[in-house]
């Protein structure tokens, strides 16, 4: 286990429903990453932006986009995450994908499909939250709209960092920056959320905020412009430790079943 974990967080704009324009955009952002890190984020569908019509984007998990994560992570020596549009068993799927540097790959589909966009109509939500074990530390993905859904995200498995990747718009951004907050000191928890920039082809506007806050909601960096940025963030799981074992906090949790 390694005390410190170094995340870098790509705050990106998107071409629409152009995979392989995107990767070439991101290995150059990649690539520009000048110190060595432990972890390179992703927003919510980096291959395409936020598409309601999954059949222009689609790939497999054998497909170029998760053999291009697979080869960027092992060329960069870190892992990488963010999610994209993969179809399996004939349904779409919004799904996150891990590819750590020795090759193996840890997924989780979106939960909480976003109904006022329909993507519940086009997109299969997951049914299992996933815990991330790497260099000894337990990660939670979620993507987006799961944010807003507190019973979801709740630290039943004393995960250490939370994240999520997002397509969240500009006119709803005070939420997203409340939300990321309120997650990392209720589940006293790094919490980390990358968001996208730019306008898409259904005139929304993105503006970033892309944020990471420790475990009582002290913000480590942040993004506030709609620019394209990176931010790199370093965690402290001692730190992590000290804090939970000096409140403990998490030991009055209420016990129940989510169904």
């Amino acid at each position: 286990m390694q005390d410190q974990l170094k995340i870098a967080l790509i705050q990106s704009d998107l071409v629409w429903e152009n995979p392989s324009q995107n990767r070439l955009n991101f290995t150059e952002k990649i690539n520009h990453i000048q110190m060595d890190v432990d972890i390179i984020l992703l927003p919510e569908m980096f291959t395409s932006g936020f598409t309601m019509a999954p059949e222009n984007v689609f790939e497999a998990m054998e497909g170029e986009t998760i053999a291009w994560m697979l080869k960027m992570a092992k060329a960069n020596k870190t892992a990488i995450g963010g999610s994209l549009v993969i179809q399996e068993n004939e349904k779409f799927y919004n799904r996150f994908v891990f590819a750590k540097p020795d090759g193996l790959i840890v997924t989780y589909d979106k939960r909480h499909t976003f109904t006022l966009a329909g993507e519940d109509k086009k997109y299969t939500s997951g049914d299992c939250r996933v815990i991330i074990d790497y260099k000894g530390w337990k990660i939670c993905p979620l993507v987006c709209y799961d944010l807003r859904f507190p019973v979801w995200a709740r630290n039943t498995n004393d995960y250490d960092v939370l994240c999520y990747v997002a397509n969240w718009p500009k006119p709803r951004i005070t939420a997203w920056d409340t939300l990321l907050k309120a997650r990392a000191i209720e589940n006293m928890s790094y919490c980390i959320g990358v968001n996208r920039v730019g306008i898409d082809h259904n005139s929304h506007e993105y503006s970033g905020h892309s944020a990471a806050y420790d475990g009582l909601g002290a913000e480590l960096s942040g993004l506030k412009d709609s620019e394209e940025a990176i931010a790199i963030v370093n965690l402290s799981k001692k730190h992590l430790q000290t804090i939970r074992e000096t409140l403990m906090f998490l030991n009055d949790k209420d016990d129940f079943t989510l169904k």
